[in-house]
């Protein structure tokens, strides 16, 4: 995979996840009973729950954008992603209709959600496992 490529991989998950943060920020209550709504969470995390996959996309997209601690900010996401494929699984196995909460608006959960997911997976995953290539811009003498 060329650098480009790559760099356009990180900025763009990175923006993915700041967009969805910001869709979900005017109204955390909505979004707090759209976790609720999974029915995975004790009823008293739940607050605290929504608030966490807030801010961590908010610092992980910022992250990922600026391209400071980028790949541990991908596998923190990597991390969140999997949290996300696994409650949206057990909801749709266990046939809980609900709304997905993931962009706002009223889009429901579908297995479709969850592949969706797993390819955001894959990209968090790549931009954690592969390093950036460093440019040198001079050779030292002797080394």
């Amino acid at each position: 995979m060329t650098r480009w490529a790559l760099i356009a991989c990180r900025i763009a998950l990175g923006a993915l996840f700041l967009w969805a943060a910001a869709t979900k920020l005017p109204d955390m209550n909505a979004f707090a009973q759209d976790v609720a709504n999974y029915r995975a969470l004790p009823g008293a995390l739940v607050p605290y729950a929504a608030a966490a996959v807030v801010g961590i996309e908010v610092v992980a997209g910022v992250s990922l954008i600026t391209g400071i601690a980028a790949r541990p900010a991908a596998l923190v996401l990597s991390v969140l992603l999997l949290a996300f494929i696994g409650f949206l699984a057990q909801a749709l196995l266990r046939g809980i209709d609900l709304r997905c909460g993931c962009f706002g608006g009223d889009e429901p959960a579908t297995w479709w959600t969850v592949a969706r997911d797993a390819v955001m997976l894959a990209a968090a995953l790549l931009v954690a496992c592969k390093p950036q290539p460093v440019r040198r811009t001079a050779e030292l003498p002797g080394v």
